[in-house]
């Protein structure tokens, strides 16, 4: 459905020529500077631009967000007559418009603002504005109440209204005043069930017992704000995490970190069975928490946390930014990818993934790189370029599997002489066998029949070194190999 006010503009050329001047909102300029997208993956419309090349879009069909040609995204509205609004009565040349003024600062703000622009280039500002305000049928609700709207439409920018540049799939800046804290989103559960915990409130602590992400998120809070009187509570939180013993343990770590540090004789048999035996009484305990110290939460602690809270959106602006400031930091590109993959971002996994690939100086890295580059890509559908990316992993190892081959820049080298005998080897012919099953499902039967035939060479090479063959593939994966070693 189109916005009200939006499809006036379109359809009065009078109300759309004040608009563009002095108001700088031109719905005739909706081509922005680059392809865009929002990382959300919401509808994105570009409904106007102003004189500066900057665009403003219509996001899911409401929001209004405003992006500068110089690379910087901010959400100015919820909708588009709340939009044209603030650009006409807190017009962008309007200085000192800052939070905290009253009503009355803000109109002296604007009334200086006003002077200037009459002045200088809007002679019949006055005239304008009201008849903008009044074609449109815009309130003039109290300056101060405006003024919050903008302000808590920018606070909201992050997560749903992340902007990218669609072909490098870097973000847009945001100012550093409305950007999201990760880290104050995926503890706030946390602290609030500390808060009822310390309290003794009646089935806090059965709550929070019987929810591990939200006892991850007690221990989390409790290793940022320490309270001498949490020691029976962090007992029983031990105690249950270390029960769980499950997949996960960096809980049980924090919880056996933080009633370590008070070392008590009493807690060293709870300790001892929580850290495997590396606490054997008090000395050593209160000597294994400050180790523990050293290893406390960084960035993907948080975005862990939000990923099992259900924050994904949440998790995938703060790995976005995070990947955007990484430089040629093998270790980091390495863990972006696999958080990125592990949320689904599959394609800013591939953009990890890419510049991971390009740093790896050993046949062996870039084999095993480019086949986790190829199980991206087919994850996120570019069956093409995971076809590429497998074909640097066999280049990687080379024609002879890295024995006698030749070693040029990129050629095989000894740390791929058994490459068979590896995961390598395994890993390696898995892809090549899931591109197959992939571009059979999609259609591509050129694409699969290829595939099919690297996948076998590999399969070859890999009995002809007796290293055994792949561990047996599923059902629907044997289907479509043999359906394609019978075409």
């Amino acid at each position: 459905m189109t916005d009200p006010v939006l499809e006036l503009l379109r359809s009065r050329p009078d109300l759309a020529e004040i608009a563009a001047f002095p108001f700088d909102f031109d719905v005739e300029r909706t081509r922005h500077v680059e392809e865009v997208s929002l990382a959300s993956g919401a509808a994105l419309e570009p409904i106007a631009g102003d004189d500066s090349g900057g665009t403003y879009f219509l996001c899911g069909g409401t929001s209004v967000l405003y992006a500068s040609s110089e690379g910087d995204a901010v959400l100015i509205a919820d909708s588009v007559s709340e939009a044209l609004e603030m650009l006409v009565r807190l017009p962008g040349w309007c200085e000192g418009l800052t939070a905290g003024l009253d009503e009355e600062g803000l109109r002296a703000a604007v009334a200086a603002g006003d002077a200037a622009a009459r002045e200088e280039f809007a002679p019949e500002l006055d005239a304008q504005r009201a008849a903008l305000l009044a074609g449109l049928g815009l309130p003039e609700r109290p300056l101060t109440e405006l003024f919050a709207l903008s302000e808590s439409a920018a606070r909201r920018t992050e997560p749903d209204h992340l902007l990218l540049n669609a072909a490098e799939l870097c973000a847009y800046r945001l100012d550093e005043a409305y950007r999201m804290c990760l880290r104050d989103v995926v503890l706030g559960p946390g602290r609030a069930a500390l808060v009822r915990l310390r309290r003794g409130e009646a089935g806090a602590r059965e709550e929070a017992e019987a929810d591990p992400v939200l006892r991850a998120g007690v221990l989390r809070a409790a290793w940022e704000d320490r309270d001498e009187g949490d020691l029976p509570l962090l007992r029983a939180l031990l105690a249950r995490e270390d029960a769980a013993r499950g997949a996960r343990h960096e809980e049980r770590l924090v919880a056996a970190a933080l009633v370590a540090a008070y070392g008590r004789d009493e807690d060293v048999p709870l300790l001892r069975s929580a850290t495997s035996g590396r606490v054997t009484d008090a000395g050593s305990a209160v000597e294994w928490a400050r180790g523990r110290e050293e290893h406390g939460p960084d960035a993907f602690t948080w975005v862990e946390l939000a990923r099992r809270q259900g924050l994904v959106g949440h998790a995938r602006v703060e790995l976005i930014r995070l990947l955007d400031d990484t430089g040629p930091d093998a270790v980091r590109l390495r863990a972006l990818s696999r958080a990125l993959e592990g949320i689904g971002e599959y394609a800013q996994a591939a953009r990890a993934q890419v510049n991971l690939l390009s740093l790896q100086d050993t046949a062996h890295g870039r084999a095993g790189e480019a086949y986790t580059l190829a199980r991206v890509e087919r994850l996120r559908g570019e069956l093409g370029f995971a076809a590429g990316a497998l074909e640097r992993a066999r280049q990687a190892v080379g024609p002879a599997g890295g024995e006698g081959a030749g070693r040029g820049r990129g050629g095989p080298d000894e740390s791929v002489a058994q490459w068979h005998r590896r995961g390598l080897g395994r890993h390696l012919a898995e892809q090549h066998l899931e591109l197959v099953l992939a571009a059979v499902e999609s259609g591509e039967a050129e694409l699969a029949r290829t595939t099919m035939r690297h996948a076998e060479a590999v399969l070859e090479r890999i009995a002809a070194k007796g290293a055994g063959t792949l561990a047996p593939l599923s059902s629907r994966a044997r289907w479509a190999v043999a359906g394609l070693r019978g075409a």
